[in-house]
């Protein structure tokens, strides 16, 4: 099946094969990058120490805010070609390709440039201490250095989902997993380089899966390939991804500010240790986040193409079987922290008191779990199919609408209690938020469908 079948596909097969077929490949290859994000943790910690787990903390707003210029460009590009596939625009599809290569150079070199010359006070402002900063330092000099290509690594492999090559994003994922692992150990228990040997196996691994993905994008037999004349920014084309986009960008920029008012809180009302009980409990959620993000990724250009399709029913069905899938992942994560938390705990590292603290910390900060598989759908299907305001609304409900305040005031009632619970809390309250939002949404797609299915049947006739 060439390309362009495999397409159109999207807008024919069914939605439950669909997504299946697409959902499984970004589900295996953000199951892979959780891993490899997780295997760093835990060289670090059992190879290194337990502050150094701390100081790899600090840096989440880092990889945060890193994420955040990332997903403006990788995700607002894979679901303006999406729109465009169904839309059989190919000519766009291949422009918004070749923008993306240029705004991820431009965006990926500026932010390492300006980090780096600033990150000395960046991590002083994120929370480290006299202990945890050189751990912090060593770590991000390395990341920063190689963040374009790490940019554009995640770039591609978000056009690739969208081109209709799911299996391929998956591998190159899979493949820095596998390339990361082996560095680890390479690096930090044979060579004993500490934390910068995690670093270095990051980079090296992306930049090689970058090489095979560039590689496929040269085939000129390819729907999406590179070619002469796509790579000149146009105007509507930057402004479309960049608007679709600001709702990702906007949430990983909220998470950069709550991890970093989460990580003041705790040393404010804890210590060091803490921030690495925090950073735990964020690598066991992170596995099933990405489950449920891998979810999100298979139903976005499903649920893309059959809304610049018109095809509503198709649409409201994805999204439907999406919620349930997530709900079971979620459920299940919140299930192995509630019953298996020492052993959670335990894989990062071995010294008792982060244990400790790193079992409360799992249980409290997965306590909502159940609920919030259905928010990150809603959320992700706003974004999808365009609905840019929406989706920016529910991404800030969480973290700034919601955590902020509650991490302002519950540990002046509770201490250092009042800032763990203040996570399950908010996720709650944005559920609801959300569930709402989606139900009123559903209620005018099914017009809106209704009235598409009458005209149809007017033309007929």
């Amino acid at each position: 099946m060439d390309n362009k079948q495999a397409t159109l596909e999207l807008g024919t097969k069914p939605v439950g094969k669909l997504l299946i077929q697409y959902a499984l490949p970004a589900i295996v290859a953000m199951t892979a990058a959780s891993l490899y994000n997780i295997v760093d943790s835990i060289f670090i910690g059992q190879g290194v120490g337990p502050f150094a787990i701390s100081g790899l903390a600090i840096t989440f707003p880092f990889m945060n805010l890193s994420s955040a210029f990332g997903a403006a460009v990788g995700v607002g590009a894979s679901t303006f070609i999406s729109v465009k596939l169904g839309q059989k625009d190919y000519k766009t599809a291949e422009n918004i390709l070749g923008n993306t290569i240029i705004l991820n150079l431009i965006i990926g070199i500026t932010f390492s440039v300006v980090c780096l010359i600033f990150l000395n006070p960046i991590l002083r402002f994120f929370g480290a201490s006299d202990t945890t900063i050189p751990f912090a330092r060593d770590y991000m000099t390395v990341i920063l250095g190689g963040n374009v290509f790490s940019h554009m690594y995640f770039g591609m492999n978000a056009v690739l989902r969208a081109g209709s090559k799911p299996r391929h994003a998956m591998l190159a994922t899979i493949f820095t997993v596998i390339m990361n692992i082996i560095l680890d150990y390479i690096f930090i228990m044979i060579f004993h380089w500490g934390i910068k040997g995690a670093a270095y196996a990051t980079v090296i691994s992306q930049v090689m899966a970058l090489v095979w993905q560039l590689w496929v994008f040269s085939n000129k037999k390819e729907l999406l390939h590179f070619k002469r004349g796509i790579y000149g920014l146009k105007k509507d084309i930057v402004k479309n991804i960049i608007g679709v986009g600001v709702s990702p960008f906007a949430m990983n920029v909220c998470a950069c500010v709550v991890v970093i008012f989460i990580n003041q809180q705790l040393v404010h009302y804890g210590n060091d240790l803490d921030v690495g009980a925090y950073g735990i409990s964020n690598k066991i959620g992170f596995i099933f986040v990405m489950f449920v993000m891998g979810v999100n990724q298979g139903m976005q250009p499903i649920a893309g193409y059959n809304y610049g399709a018109q095809q509503l029913d198709r649409m409201m069905h994805v999204v439907k079987l999406a919620i349930i899938v997530a709900t079971i992942i979620m459920t299940a994560g919140w299930l192995i922290a509630m019953f298996m938390p020492y052993y959670c705990s335990r894989l990062f590292t071995k010294d008792p008191t982060l244990i400790g603290l790193g079992i409360k910390a799992i249980r409290i900060n997965l306590l909502a779990f159940p609920v919030v598989g259905c928010q990150m759908v809603i959320t992700n299907f706003f974004q999808s199919i365009g609905k840019v305001k929406i989706s920016i609304f529910l991404s800030l409900s969480r973290q700034l609408l919601l955590l902020l305040p509650l991490l302002a005031i519950l540990p002046l009632i509770y201490g250092l209690n009042g800032v763990w619970y203040s996570m399950p809390t908010s996720d709650v309250c944005a559920s609801i938020i959300a569930a709402f939002m989606m139900m009123a949404y559903m209620k005018k797609f099914k017009n809106q469908h209704k009235n598409i299915i009458h005209g149809r049947q007017e033309d007929n006739n």
